[in-house]
């Protein structure tokens, strides 16, 4: 599946879950469409390749396209996940309480300094780098947050693949890349691991842009 599709198919379950909060039982690919910014038929064509039917005049059920969405997102179960550094990014993190709607729960945070909490309120436990591996195997823990000092990122990266941890958020500078082929501790054949870097000052440029290319437009 395209990366392209992966994202407008979490959007469209996002989407649906606030109209079925609402009250609505049935929607049209237009009214997916016109809310995500693609055309009906993009709607309809990736519906179609995930074998979702709906009717052309009475539209699609939403309670059956959220659970044919969120089976295909694995949102059937909980997933656990920890938040690996307690600055700032780390923890506001480990403080937002949004998570959980989509089937994500933070479980454990781990810092160089245990005693942050003493300091602020810490509604998840933050355990010391040392027991990295221990807490991870115990709460088996697939995903993680990585929001540590650039100089420290892949060797926590390492150490977290070591312990078994698949999928990553890395919310530092540093390029993180699974070594090829995976041998991590915890590995198994075949097993996938997949890193998403997030990089604030590079979205913020491209905001940046769209919007002196928008203000350009308007000048001519």
């Amino acid at each position: 599946m395209h990366q392209d599709m992966i994202i407008r198919i979490t959007k469209y379950d996002r989407i649906l879950h606030k109209l079925r909060s609402i009250g609505l039982e049935r929607v049209f690919a237009n009214n997916i469409g016109d809310t995500v910014g693609v055309t009906a038929s993009v709607v309809r064509k990736d519906f179609s390749l995930l074998n979702i039917i709906g009717q052309k005049r009475g539209g699609y059920d939403i309670n059956k396209l959220i659970t044919s969405l969120d089976h295909i997102l694995g949102k059937n179960g909980s997933q656990k996940a920890a938040v690996v550094g307690y600055g700032r990014i780390g923890g506001a993190l480990l403080r937002y309480n949004g998570f959980e709607s989509d089937g994500i729960e933070i479980v454990a945070g781990f810092d160089t300094n245990t005693r942050i909490c003493e300091k602020s309120d810490c509604s998840v436990p933050i355990h010391a780098m040392e027991t990295l591996q221990e807490v991870i195997e115990r709460e088996q823990i697939k995903l993680a947050i990585i929001a540590v000092p650039e100089q420290t990122a892949t060797d926590v990266f390492n150490r977290l693949l070591g312990a078994g941890v698949r999928g990553f958020l890395n919310f530092t500078q540093a390029g993180l890349k699974a070594p090829k082929p995976f041998n991590a501790l915890k590995s198994k054949p075949g097993e996938h691991i997949v890193v998403h870097s997030v990089n604030i000052g590079l979205e913020l440029e491209q905001i940046v842009y769209k919007l002196n290319m928008a203000d350009k437009q308007l000048l001519k």
